[in-house]
């Protein structure tokens, strides 16, 4: 399922889909691969270094306002602690991480109760953006959940510096 998901985000990068549609398939992709049991995020930086949501299909509109625009920060939340450190972010339980303590009430009303976030890395090692997975018990991900994720964000990485270069011309 992984290889199938990256030569799809490879034709559709070379078929110039919408940055977004490419993101949504990744996303979607590591839903699918959980069984069902987790909801991805893809957030990307713009070009004033904020996370803006890239691809994020199964999360409340409401709820990616809230978190629109988050500055990296590596004591805020998971995905902006990825953002600003380029090290995976890991939060078993949003209770007991001090990084969630002003935002901890936005992904609890969900009824998500951990995360972690994997940040999208470009050729040169830059942050691009994160993949973000949200749980609905305390956790940490799986060996195999890791694996597939750094494919996927591989792919990410792919679809956004493919579309900066496309933007640029």
């Amino acid at each position: 399922m992984l290889d199938a998901a990256h030569d799809r985000s490879v034709r559709m990068i070379q078929d110039g889909a919408p940055l977004h549609a490419i993101l949504g398939h990744l996303a979607t992709t590591a839903e699918a691969l959980s069984g069902g049991t987790t909801v991805a995020s893809i957030l990307v930086l713009d070009g004033e270094g904020l996370l803006r949501n890239g691809a994020s299909p199964n999360l409340p509109a409401d709820y990616l306002d809230q978190i629109d625009r988050l500055k990296p920060d590596p004591k805020v939340g998971t995905c902006a602690a990825a953002a600003a450190t380029g090290e995976i972010v890991l939060t078993p339980s949003f209770y007991a991480d001090q990084r969630w303590a002003e935002l901890r009430q936005l992904p609890l009303a969900l009824g998500f109760l951990g995360a972690w976030s994997m940040p999208i890395k470009g050729a040169d090692g830059r942050v691009l953006g994160t993949f973000g997975t949200y749980f609905r018990e305390h956790r940490e991900p799986t060996a195999e959940e890791r694996e597939a994720v750094a494919v996927l964000a591989a792919a990410a990485a792919e679809a956004i510096e493919a579309r900066a270069v496309a933007t640029a011309d």
